[in-house]
């Protein structure tokens, strides 16, 4: 009988952590992308594939009711703010700044989504979240601090190939994403009540690709699409299912049970997955400040998902 109850909890943070683990490997892994492809005619790439393999997840599930005005309007924000801003400000955010203002500055994430929930969704936030969160800021913070030298694999894009010297205009741009990615995981919080996960990725694909597709085709009229090289177009392909399909389903089938404050603590895997593709494909040093990072980040996530008093008589 216990299992009945935590087991699901635990499915939930399970589900939450991938997520958000896939969210940071392809935002380090779209930096090779980059050098590619211009950033809109990526982004409307991705979009466009991503929509393709989430087609057959539109259809309205049996006794699911139809959309009111309101769930129609949280799509659009969802889409808006978790994929097209998102998408746009963290691409451009990193190739003006340096990878460790931009990993100092994503460690608000948690932070900012515990706030916006607090704010928007009347969640109370215990104090013991509270510390996750502090734990979790601290962590990402030590990780990025402990790169001391300023990054030289700043993205140089087609299309913005001298802007990557402007710090302030990156840093503002990655803030502008995290603060993207925060109303995206209490956005969803309103449409996992009302819409299944698969129907909601699939909706909100449709969504970032028809905000994008202007931009993207006026990139893509003047870009060679035959010299890109068989390697990119694969890569391509991974980055918009994880991107478009596999994170967004993850993250609504978990949010469906667990509290939007409490998820955004799991969002630190997001900086954590990215600085290990770092060092796996990057083949950057892993020191001792920064596996003091991953345990302080990670205590955070202990914090958030043990099992409460709370937890076991409100659910």
């Amino acid at each position: 009988m216990q299992s009945s109850t935590t087991r699901p909890h635990w499915y939930a943070y399970a589900l939450l952590a991938l997520s958000m683990a896939l969210v940071g490997s392809y935002v380090a892994l779209s930096k090779p992308l980059v050098l590619v492809f211009p950033v809109f005619v990526l982004a409307w790439l991705r979009f466009g594939i991503g929509g393709l393999a989430t087609l057959h997840w539109l259809k309205r599930p049996v006794g699911e009711p139809p959309m009111t005005p309101a769930t129609r309007k949280f799509l659009f924000l969802e889409s808006f703010f978790g994929n097209f801003l998102f998408s746009i400000c963290m691409l451009f955010g990193v190739s003006m700044t340096t990878a460790v203002s931009a990993g100092v500055i994503m460690a608000a994430i948690p932070a900012v989504v515990a706030v916006m929930s607090w704010i928007f969704l009347r969640e109370k936030i215990s104090l013991r979240t509270w510390t996750a969160v502090a734990c979790s800021a601290t962590g990402i913070g030590l990780l990025a601090l402990s790169h001391n030298a300023p990054h030289p694999h700043a993205v140089s894009t087609p299309d913005n190939a001298s802007a990557w010297n402007n710090p302030m205009v990156g840093n503002a741009l990655v803030f502008a994403a995290v603060l993207c990615e925060a109303a995206y995981a209490v956005i969803a919080k309103k449409l996992t009540g009302a819409l299944s996960p698969r129907r909601i990725t699939a909706l909100i694909n449709l969504w970032g690709f028809a905000l994008m597709t202007p931009f993207g085709l006026v990139g893509a009229w003047t870009f060679s699409f035959g010299a890109v090289p068989l390697a990119s177009w694969l890569l391509l392909v991974f980055y918009a299912l994880a991107a478009s399909v596999w994170t967004v389903w993850l993250w609504m089938s978990g949010l469906k049970n667990v509290p939007a404050s409490r998820a955004g603590v799991f969002t630190v895997m997001l900086p954590i997955s990215a600085a290990l593709v770092g060092v796996v494909v990057l083949d950057e040093a892993l020191g001792g400040l920064q596996l003091l990072a991953f345990c302080i980040a990670l205590l955070g996530v202990v914090l958030a998902t043990l099992p409460s008093q709370h937890d076991a008589g409100s659910h």
